[in-house]
């Protein structure tokens, strides 16, 4: 049922572009709690579901089943105030371009997105109409109409300068009171992003095998990749003059250290976290495995890579993570183990 009235929302609608995993897991609970949602999607299926009140969220986490308005992007019209922006990370350029009619000029697109794309969106709409965000939750999608909400994670709002604005905080009372509990509001999103940025490292590296992400992590023949690949990008982090932030277990500092217990004990609250979720895999890995098509991996990196190439930071792991994928994507090489240990082969002896 699609719950419209009733309860506080927002005074604007808030538009959902990209209603998969991320966006429609985000959009279903808004919509839930009263608020007015445009979903925008480009599977026409998964737009006529959402139509007709047959978006069903399932799992551990929250089994119901809502709806609401949706279109696909060329359907969209008018000007609107706030956007969610879920798409995967290398469709962020073609998205905004599509969106920016569409958004007013005192609104602001919000990056629900794996990666640092505010970057690219600040580009094309300008800095002051984006928001940063960080979301850590587990989903997967389904088939039209199905998302599997598999555990919840971190959820991160925050102004790109870190101001206290009124918007900001309308959002982020939103997210709080609709999705997420223990939403954050932060002046330091980038530390987040870039603590991200570490992490899912490891989950694009688990998505070179078959393992799931807790038996990666947990596999001591892993253990000296993990290591090396967010020691890689913490020190691009660091050449950034970031101070990357932790969330759900994983704490970014130890690996910046030689403190061995410290990084072990941190590697065993995220298997314990990865443990604990319904979805096993990454999205990276279903990307590959399950749906056959491109990552977002290299766009992802993209930024970190670049800021690397800036500041003259080696990234030979990530380097070598992405051409390994893009073998994969390309269908030149095969998903498993041996990838796993031709990207470890790499990482410095512990």
């Amino acid at each position: 049922r699609h719950e419209s009235k009733g309860r506080q929302a927002m005074a604007d609608s808030i538009v959902i572009w990209g209603s998969g995993a991320i966006g429609g897991t985000i959009g279903a609970h808004l919509s839930r709690a009263g608020h007015e949602v445009l979903f925008v999607d480009t599977v026409p299926e998964h737009v006529a579901a959402i139509e007709a009140g047959r978006l069903t969220i399932e799992g551990p986490v929250a089994q119901f089943t809502t709806g609401g308005r949706a279109a696909t992007p060329d359907k969209v019209t008018g000007r609107h105030k706030l956007i969610i922006l879920a798409v995967k990370a290398h469709h962020t350029e073609a998205a905004t371009h599509a969106l920016a009619p569409h958004l007013a000029e005192d609104g602001a697109v919000v990056s629900c997105q794996n990666g640092l794309n505010e970057l690219v969106i600040a580009d094309i709409v300008g800095r002051p109409r984006t928001i940063g965000a960080f979301v850590n939750f587990g989903a997967d999608y389904l088939e039209p109409g199905r998302i599997m909400y598999g555990v919840r994670g971190a959820v991160v709002v925050g102004e790109l300068d870190g101001a206290r604005t009124p918007r900001i905080t309308a959002l982020h009372a939103a997210l709080r009171d609709s999705f997420e509990p223990d939403a954050v509001l932060s002046d330091n999103v980038f530390g987040y992003l870039w603590g991200k940025a570490g992490y899912g490292a490891i989950l694009k590296s688990s998505a070179l095998t078959n393992d799931s992400i807790a038996d990666f992590i947990a596999d001591p023949a892993r253990k000296a990749l993990v290591i090396g690949l967010v020691r890689e990008i913490l020190s691009v982090a660091a050449a950034e003059k970031v101070t990357p932030l932790g969330f759900d277990g994983f704490d970014p500092a130890p690996f910046a250290g030689t403190d061995m217990a410290a990084i072990e004990a941190t590697m065993a609250r995220m298997v314990t976290y990865n443990r604990g979720s319904a979805k096993s895999h990454s999205g990276i890995w279903r990307d590959l495995a399950v749906r056959k098509r491109p990552t977002d991996v290299a766009a992802q990196l993209a930024p970190v890579r670049a800021a690397a190439r800036r500041h003259g930071v080696p990234t030979p792991l990530a380097d070598k993570l992405v051409e390994l994928i893009t073998g994969i994507e390309q269908g030149r090489l095969e998903q498993g183990g041996a990838l796993g240990d031709a990207l470890g082969a790499l990482a410095r002896p512990l």
